[in-house]
């Protein structure tokens, strides 16, 4: 495998400002690119243009400023289903980032369907806001959480999601990416399995969109739900894709604003799709930053980047299963660009700690993903996670100070 990036490296990092930024005296090495990745400036550029020139209310304004925000924000919607080759924007939803999402589909798609002895089927590798909002429709309507179990490497067995459909499964909640252990998910396999079952697939892909390029159609998701924040973007934004003939069928979730076209107190109409899901002010600046990170990224190139964070993961794997006393938790044979890992007699808090010392930020605990850390027999890990902008360099400060932080506790 070449270790030469496909892309100008050095460049791309002088697009994102506080990559150039010192902590506590020492250059920034930031890995925690699984939590929120870093923004370039050509977001930030555009969130602050638009403050300055466009700013006003969406949709209803007949004034020069509102028809503006409109077309940007609605130039953001646009941008969004072509990133996920999604069939119209009816079927593109803002939200305020992947739990909402999640959330909505819970709520408004799950719940009115949901009957005493359902069952709502999900992965032991799953993030906590794909477990909880099905927890609690299950907690509502009588239905159960069915999960899929892992094994030892941290993967999904897609014959293990065949055999525990049954005929009172409602809905497969599924991590395209497991953002604990980095195991990239066979989501179109098990997509066909659920399908040839009847059931509704909804996909968590907040840890997918910046490393690969996903197609809706291809991989015939029913809902797919990412967050801006981790793909260069801006925070409080997110995406709920849907099939539009699901998402016609669904209430809204909540009250006011664009959601709707006529009130009175006897009755109220609500608006089409999109907006009978979008109330209140939206975040119109986040959609337009959203919009130019994902501008960003495709000017790289999501291939590039995948190709890179491979050699990243790679290189990472060798240095860290080098050291002496830590053990990777995730050997999955397809992975994305992060690294979970535990250091004998060093808790990964601890070892968070002294990292930050050295200027290397990452992040540690069970990374809002419980039963798949407690799957491990750890109480926590400590999770190197990569971007575009990571260097082999970096990695090599990581595995070094780890050596040194193991040292202080022998």
């Amino acid at each position: 495998m070449t270790r030469t990036p496909p892309y100008d490296l050095a460049a791309a990092r002088a697009d994102f400002p506080i990559l150039a930024r010192p902590i506590r005296g020492k250059p920034l090495v930031y890995l925690d690119n699984g939590a929120s990745a870093q923004r370039p400036s050509a977001v930030i550029e555009a969130e602050r243009r638009y403050a300055e020139e466009s700013h006003a209310n969406v949709h209803r304004g007949v004034h020069t400023l509102s028809q503006r925000a409109t077309d940007a924000f609605e130039g953001a919607r646009e941008r969004v289903r072509r990133f996920l080759n999604a069939r119209s924007t009816r079927e593109i939803i803002f939200t305020r980032g992947t739990t909402e999402s999640i959330n909505l589909v819970a709520q408004s798609y799950a719940r009115p369907r949901l009957q005493a002895g359902d069952e709502i089927l999900v992965t032991h590798l799953e993030h906590h806001a794909n477990i909880v909002p099905w927890q609690m429709v299950c907690d509502a309507t009588g239905a159960r959480l069915v999960v899929v179990p892992i094994n030892e490497r941290g993967e999904v067995d897609p014959e293990d999601v065949r055999t525990r459909i049954s005929s009172r499964t409602r809905l497969l909640g599924v991590a395209h990416v497991s953002n604990a252990l980095g195991t990239v998910l066979p989501v179109a396999e098990i997509i066909a399995i659920a399908h040839h079952a009847g059931v509704p697939v909804l996909v968590d892909g907040a840890q997918a969109v910046p490393h690969m390029a996903i197609d809706v159609q291809a991989m015939d998701a029913d809902f797919y739900v990412f967050s801006g924040h981790k793909l260069y973007g801006p925070d409080g934004i997110g995406i709920l894709y849907g099939r539009e003939t699901l998402l016609a069928e669904m209430p809204p979730w909540q009250g006011g604003g664009d959601m709707i076209l006529h009130v009175s107190f006897e009755r109220t109409t609500y608006n089409e799709l999109p907006y009978k899901f979008e109330a209140g002010t939206p975040h119109i600046s986040g959609a337009v930053g959203l919009g130019a990170a994902l501008d960003y990224v495709e000017r790289i190139g999501l291939e590039n980047i995948g190709h890179w964070e491979a050699t990243l993961l790679d290189y990472a794997t060798q240095r860290l299963s080098g050291i002496e006393g830590l053990r990777i938790i995730g050997t999955a044979a397809h992975k994305a660009g992060l690294v979970s890992f535990v250091v004998d007699d060093v808790h990964p808090h601890d070892l968070g700690t002294i990292l930050d010392e050295q200027g290397i930020a990452i992040r540690t605990g069970h990374h809002c993903a419980m039963p798949a850390i407690e799957f491990f027999k750890v109480p926590a890990t400590a999770r190197a996670s990569f971007g575009l902008y990571t260097t082999l360099e970096e990695i090599d400060c990581l595995a070094e100070a780890v050596i040194a932080a193991r040292e202080l506790f022998r």
